[in-house]
Parts: structure tokens; C-alpha cells; sequence
């Protein structure tokens, strides 16, 4: 796989966007994935903790199947200022 060189939300298509270093792109839809996981209102804010804050991470999760894995760990977020 090639180098990302870019990973960032995109409000206006609600996706997960990440470049890689060849110029390819790929798009996560994240209201897609919301619904596969058919997920409750407690882990829908910590999946838009993950992709405000770490949107590098919620693609991992997202493309290894490990969404429900995060979901069930314990997470310390730090507050935003």
C-alpha cells in the first residue's frame, strides 16, 4: 500500500477522506458506516470524537472491521479547548 499523506473529515460530504502519497484518494462514507453498525447515541459520539479528532484512526477501524472493538474499549479523550 502506498504512503497517506493526507487524512481530514470533509463536512460537507460527511466522509472520511485520506490522499495517498501516488495521488490516489480514498472516501469513508461515515453515515454509511453508522448504519451498518447500526450503532446507539453513545457510540455514535465516540465514532464523531474518532473523526473529528483522529480521522486516520477511524479509517483503520473502519477498513480492518474493527469498529465494534474501539466501540467496546474504554477511550480518554482529552477536552477540546
Amino acid at each position: 500500500m502506498c504512503k497517506i499523506i493526507k487524512s481530514e473529515f470533509n463536512m460537507d460530504t460527511c466522509c472520511v477522506e485520506i490522499r495517498f502519497a501516488d495521488n490516489k484518494m480514498l472516501s469513508i462514507d461515515c453515515e454509511a458506516v453508522e448504519d451498518v453498525y447500526d450503532i446507539g447515541v453513545f457510540e455514535r459520539s465516540e465514532l464523531d470524537w474518532l473523526i473529528y479528532n483522529n480521522p486516520l484512526e477511524y479509517a483503520y477501524h473502519v477498513l480492518n472491521g474493527s469498529v465494534r472493538t474501539y466501540l467496546k474499549g474504554n477511550h480518554e479523550h482529552r477536552l477540546m479547548d
